[in-house]
């Protein structure tokens, strides 16, 4: 079926698999109306999709004990001018028990039946066959709602409430809660204002609480219950909504969570590991804190007001037993004290920094090593502050390193904020490399003392430090972060890797420092599956973390063909597009053999610019995205477009902080782009990525970016054919991949198969 047909086909698949198809009441699913441009008219009744719009999607979830209710909220509107009536169909999650489907018209409730799901298979078939729209087949082997919807008149509203319980069973010290919201890659609906809000509560600690799929806002006010929320404006479905969150059993958790694409191949790894939420004065570690400010000329202004705020704000929040000093750097530098101070001393300080001024130059190796010159006994903690490039004392990055590497003491860990465009990232990120800190870049548009806080409430209570992992009984290689962080009171750490062979009985333990004392946590017979299955997230998280140490390793080392091979192979297996893998969508060849060769030799160019420069808005703007990828908690979007960070009021209140636009969509084509010249519409997203999977756009098809087009042969198999529905039966899971469109390539147990279009005349 040609792709401009398929836009204009009668196909409405919603998030979480919601399906409002319009059509005649009777029979519904009746008639195929696809190629028409104009809305069709059968028995009286308009049958456009692009009449009606999703006004508001709400959901608002509360799990208490394992039991999670969700409440469902939507209205549609007719923006067009005759009646719209159809089917409203909504697949429901596995195992969820419905309490009540409620749909309001005029006032009015209508109720709906529920189907089991060997006879919803028989319709999601049956609509596939005569309605010619795949999408349904994500959904084989679901239960079914289905109601029939009343007319809905020009300019009138409907809104349809559901609720439903399931419960959200244990594993591996997990609960996991699903609400699925994946639309196809055809046809994404667009919501003018998507809400989904979580509130769980349970007689149990609860320890980590992780979403691998939204940038989620999370409010905990005790130990026992938390609230998330994900809130955006000119929403497009994508990845269902996941939530993770587990129930404390050690004074540092660890929950671990797999996934294994094929038994034949390595599997993936995550550890989630949280300490205490509030710990208390015996848990916390009394720790060393030097402020290291930049005070030179080039940080007049506003600039320097935002410094010497984030500085005070510092003294203002030690812990009782933390020591302090103030070192001030420009042409030379100044110590506040000659030694580490009691926190009762800090407002002295605030004193001291008020009385501070902006001018001279930047010797960045003298403050830095008088700083290190302060190391004791004690966790020490660098906040380094600078905007500028080293013009006093030593200036050589190298030197300055190597200088530093001499003060050098196992507690001590460096903190850089690097403020505008005019840094040296590779002396900022280098220093984060080698004292096990972070790093923040402060744009010009953002305000230094808010990136200090936000950075300072995360570390002021450290719990464990100079960790170390141990995993026994399976082979695990190729960990990120390579160097483990220090484990601070209410902040989570995220381990992920890969393991090659199977056990139910690994040993995972954590080693580390807790107020000068040895402490071990363990996590006993811990199961490494050799079956496929479990988290399909983890491959792609495991890949952007990899792709941002190897960007990192570019920028701090220089290339080479390995490392540029392996960022290329990354990117194009598991969709990953940065700012330096673009070839990704613009090499129509990607997957054979020649296309990769093109890719590499056009990344190894870009490779060799992000070696060679080390300062300006470019240089910032490679280190910015390689720490993002380096430390990411979710796999890295597809499309790499601007994401405005959640925000939570103290009342669990939670924004967006604006609209995200991830697409451009032409009118009447949603989801599409123009004309590409070879006779079909180009997707707006083309890159898809499908339980595990990750499909490309090419030549008109969802091509599985694990077929090789020099050395595998491909299967036919005609759309919508008894060989079609028959390789359902044989995969089950194939589904999900076929519900893509009418033209796909999948590779399944080693055989790469093609949906063809049916014959024409």
């Amino acid at each position: 079926m040609p792709a401009l047909a398929k836009s204009r086909k009668l196909h409405v698949l919603f998030l979480m698999g919601l399906l409002l198809i319009l059509g005649s009441a009777a029979p519904t699913f009746a008639q195929d109306v696809i190629v028409e441009p104009m809305p069709i008219i059968c028995c009286g009744v308009a049958t456009n999709p692009d009449w009606l719009s999703i006004d508001y999607h709400r959901v608002n979830v509360t799990i208490d004990e394992q039991i999670a209710n969700t409440l469902v909220e939507m209205q549609f509107t007719n923006h067009g001018e005759m009646l719209a009536e159809g089917t409203f169909m909504f697949p429901l999650p596995q195992g969820a028990t419905v309490e009540r489907l409620t749909m309001y018209v005029d006032g009015m409730a209508i109720d709906a039946k529920i189907l089991p799901a060997a006879e919803a298979r028989a319709i999601y078939d049956e609509i596939v066959r005569q309605y010619r729209d795949p999408a349904l087949l994500e959904y084989v082997g679901q239960d079914l709602l289905q109601a029939n919807v009343f007319p809905i008149a020009p300019g009138d509203s409907r809104k349809i409430d559901i609720s439903y319980d399931q419960l959200l069973e244990i594993d591996n010290g997990l609960l996991h809660y699903v609400y699925p919201m994946h639309a196809d890659g055809n046809a994404s609906r667009y919501i003018n204002q998507m809400n989904i809000r979580v509130d769980v509560h349970d007689d149990n600690a609860i320890s980590n609480v992780y979403s691998p799929s939204h940038r989620i806002a999370i409010s905990r006010p005790d130990d026992n219950s938390f609230t998330v929320g994900f809130e955006q404006s000119g929403f497009v479905p994508g990845e269902d909504f996941s939530l993770y969150y587990g129930l404390r059993q050690e004074t540092i958790d660890i929950n671990l969570l797999t996934y294994r694409e094929s038994a034949n191949e390595d599997g993936f790894f995550m550890l989630m590991m949280q300490p205490p939420l509030n710990a208390d004065d015996s848990v916390i570690q009394p720790k060393d804190v030097v402020i290291v400010l930049d005070q030179s000329g080039s940080m007049g202004g506003t600039k320097w007001e935002q410094a010497r705020e984030a500085a005070k704000y510092v003294l203002r929040n030690l812990n009782s037993q933390d020591r302090f000093n103030v070192i001030s750097f420009s042409t030379g530098w100044r110590v506040y004290a000659r030694e580490l101070l009691p926190a009762s001393e800090s407002e002295s300080a605030i004193s001291w920094v008020n009385t501070l001024y902006a001018e001279g130059g930047t010797d960045i190796n003298g403050a830095l090593e008088t700083a290190l010159s302060f190391t004791q006994e004690r966790p020490m903690t660098i906040l380094f502050m600078t905007d500028g490039l080293a013009t006093e004392g030593i200036t050589e990055t190298s030197a300055i390193l190597a200088n530093l590497e001499q003060e050098a003491s196992p507690n001590a860990r460096i903190f850089t904020f690097g403020v505008g465009d005019d840094v040296d990232t590779f002396l900022l990120d280098a220093l984060v490399r080698d004292f096990r800190g972070t790093g923040s870049y402060v744009r010009p548009t953002e305000r230094i003392d808010e990136e200090v806080a936000s950075l300072y409430n995360k570390i002021s209570a450290p719990v464990m430090n100079d960790i170390a992992l141990q995993i026994d009984g399976i082979t695990t290689e190729l960990l990120y972060p390579q160097q483990l962080p220090d484990l601070f009171a209410g902040e989570q750490v995220t381990i992920i890797g890969r393991y090659r062979g199977d056990t139910d009985g690994a040993t995972i333990t954590l080693t580390g420092t807790v107020n000068g004392q040895q402490q071990t946590v363990q996590l006993a017979n811990a199961a490494f599956p050799g079956r496929a299955g479990g988290d399909s997230f983890l491959g792609r998280l495991w890949a952007t973390r990899r792709i941002g140490d190897l960007l990192n390793s570019i920028r701090l080392n220089g290339e080479s063909d390995e490392l540029v091979d392996s960022v290329v192979n990354l990117s194009i297996r598991y969709g990953i597009i940065t700012p330096y893998t673009s070839f990704l969508i613009e090499e129509d060849d990607i997957l054979s053999e020649q296309g990769r060769r093109e890719a590499m030799d056009s990344f190894e160019e870009e490779a060799g610019e992000l070696a060679r420069n080390s300062t300006g808005a470019s240089a910032v703007d490679a280190a910015d995205a390689a720490l993002d990828l380096q430390s990411a908690n979710a796999p890295a979007s597809v499309v790499m477009s601007p994401t405005p960070a959640p925000t939570m009021s103290a009342d669990g209140t939670v924004g967006m902080g604006g609209a995200m636009t991830e697409t451009a969509q032409e009118p009447g084509v949603p989801g599409y782009d123009a004309d590409d010249g070879e006779g079909f519409f180009r997707p707006a997203n083309p890159v898809q990525t499908v339980a595990g999977k990750t499909f490309l756009w090419q030549d008109g098809i969802w091509t599985d970016t694990t077929f090789n087009p020099d050395t595998m042969e491909t299967v036919d198999i005609t759309f919508l054919s008894d060989e079609y529905f028959d390789l359902l039966v044989q995969f089950p899971d194939a589904g999900q991949y076929l519900a893509l469109g009418d033209q796909v390539i999948v590779v399944l147990d080693g055989t790469a198969y093609q949906i063809v279009p049916e014959a024409t005349e």
